[in-house]
Parts: C-alpha cells; sequence; structure tokens
C-alpha cells in the first residue's frame, strides 16, 4: 500500500499532503491513534497494519513495543515515513515507538531525567503547533510494590509536560495506567487499593489535569459509561466487558476547541488494549 506524505500545521500553515502520483492535497484535520500493542512484533503477526490502515492515522502511537528497530523487519513499519524509536535497555521490556506520516519539526526521547530514562516510556514529536508526548507510564504492580516510584514517576513526567507547555500546547497520549474515576472502570469497588486505581495514582492524574490539560475523552462523553481501553486475559474479561479505561489522549486547554473527536476502539484486538483516538483542527 502506498501512502501519501502528509505536512500538516495550524493557523496560516498550508494543510498540505502529497499524493503518490505527486500532485499536492489539502486536509483538513489531523488523526492521531494511540494503541498499547503489548509486543510489536507479535501483534504486527495479528494483523497490526490492517487495523491501522482501517483507521488511517497521521500519526501512530505505540506502547510496549518490547523490541528494538533492527528486530522489528516489517515493510509497513518502514513504510511511514518518520520513526521514532525508544526502547528499553532492558531487552524485551516496555518501549515506545512513534510512526508518523507528517513531518516533524523535532523530535527527542525520555523526560530528560536519568532516573526515569532507561525504560523507553516517552518519546516526542514537534509539529507546527503542538508537542505530541507518546508515554507508557510504568505500573505500580501487585501489592503496589512500585507505587513510590510511580509517584515519583507522575511527578517527573507532569513537569516535563508543563515545560513543554510553556513553548507551545501539548497532546500527550498513552497508556497512563490509571482509571482515574469510579466510571472508568467496571468494578471501582473491588478495586480502590488495586495498582491502577489507588487513591495516589488517581491524584497524581488529577494534578495532570489541574496543571492545565484536559482528558479529551471525558470532556467530550463525560458521562458515557462501559467505555474501556484494558481488558485482563483472565476469566473472559474482555468478552463480559469487564475492563479499565486507562488510555488517553490528554490535551492542553487551549487545543481543546479544536478536538473534533475522541475515540475509543474496543472492536480492534491484538492486544489486552485496543486502540484510542484524536482527530483535531
Amino acid at each position: 500500500m502506498e501512502h501519501a506524505v502528509r505536512i500538516f500545521g495550524f493557523r496560516g500553515a498550508s494543510d498540505m499532503c502529497v499524493d503518490k502520483e505527486g500532485a499536492a492535497c489539502y486536509v483538513e484535520a489531523m488523526k492521531l491513534v494511540s494503541w498499547n500493542v503489548n509486543g510489536l512484533r507479535a501483534t504486527l503477526g495479528k494483523g497490526l497494519a490492517e487495523k491501522m490502515d482501517a483507521l488511517a492515522p497521521d500519526v501512530l502511537c505505540l506502547q510496549e513495543i518490547k523490541a528494538r528497530p533492527e528486530q522489528v523487519r516489517d515493510a509497513w513499519v518502514d513504510s511511514w515515513a518518520h520513526a521514532l524509536w525508544n526502547p528499553a535497555q532492558r531487552p524485551g521490556y516496555s518501549g515506545t515507538l512513534i510512526l508518523s506520516r507528517v513531518a516533524p519539526l523535532s523530535t527527542s526521547l525520555g523526560i530528560g531525567d536519568s532516573a526515569h530514562d532507561s525504560e523507553g516510556r516517552v518519546a516526542t514529536m514537534e509539529f507546527a503547533d503542538f508537542f505530541l508526548v507518546n508515554c507508557y507510564t510504568p505500573n505500580a504492580q501487585n501489592e503496589l510494590a512500585r507505587l513510590p516510584y510511580r509517584q515519583e514517576w507522575d511527578a517527573a513526567f507532569r513537569a516535563y509536560l508543563c515545560r513543554l507547555a510553556q513553548l507551545k500546547p501539548v497532546i500527550f497520549c498513552g497508556d497512563l495506567n490509571v482509571a482515574h474515576e469510579e466510571i472508568d472502570l467496571a468494578r471501582p469497588d473491588a478495586n480502590h487499593f488495586s495498582a491502577g486505581f489507588s487513591d495516589e495514582e488517581r491524584a497524581g492524574f488529577s494534578a495532570l489535569l489541574a496543571a492545565g490539560f484536559a482528558d479529551s475523552f471525558r470532556r467530550l462523553h463525560p458521562d458515557a459509561r462501559d467505555c474501556y481501553s484494558w481488558w485482563s486475559f483472565r476469566g473472559g474479561a474482555r468478552a463480559r466487558n469487564v475492563g479499565w479505561r486507562i488510555d488517553y489522549f490528554g490535551v492542553s486547554e487551549s487545543l481543546m476547541p479544536r478536538v473534533r473527536a475522541a475515540e475509543i476502539h474496543p472492536e480492534i484486538t491484538g492486544s489486552d488494549h485496543c486502540p484510542v483516538s484524536l482527530e483535531i483542527d
């Protein structure tokens, strides 16, 4: 499949792409998709390319890729004009990847803190009017064993986003490993002391929103229930929709009026997570 190379911008910049014959064409919006694939190589074998082509993102943010670029020999991955890999130092663990048809102005890896940058958890592309930050937040683990580190991470990641936001608006996305409110998981009463729904993790996400960001899905769908992006592999949880909404697109408040759509795609399988998407003018 051939793909157009797009050049995208807001406010006075042409929203232009180049089709396969080299002719200019114009676009009205940019579509972003985020997915924790729980192993890129495995998900490629489960139809990742076809599923993502059906969603047709301009930029695709993947988390928990568990691979280095030299381990992924795939024509579809190579078809993307711009790829930003951030694998973890530990083999087969964590890692993030941004694939873009849009030319970024700049790119960076990590959050600039050596205490947090060995696990490949953040990759950033700068576009004309915003930074796009792809994030895979650490899990607090069973019995909240890693909660102290998770709290340090939350503060450091929030500070990183705030530094970027001083330069231009920010869109962050990915598996943030927290269900913010009771509406965001199927069984809140049973999970108040579980990783991903502890008071501390929820407070960390509240602090992130209070720093000037909006949860795009919840802002557009304030009362939507049974809308989840992760299900345990155990007990037929996905078939019964016993899930959690832990994958997000957060946007600077100044960008929220430009958000056309924020959606979850539970029909797309291949991981214990499903993709989430954002369309922005």
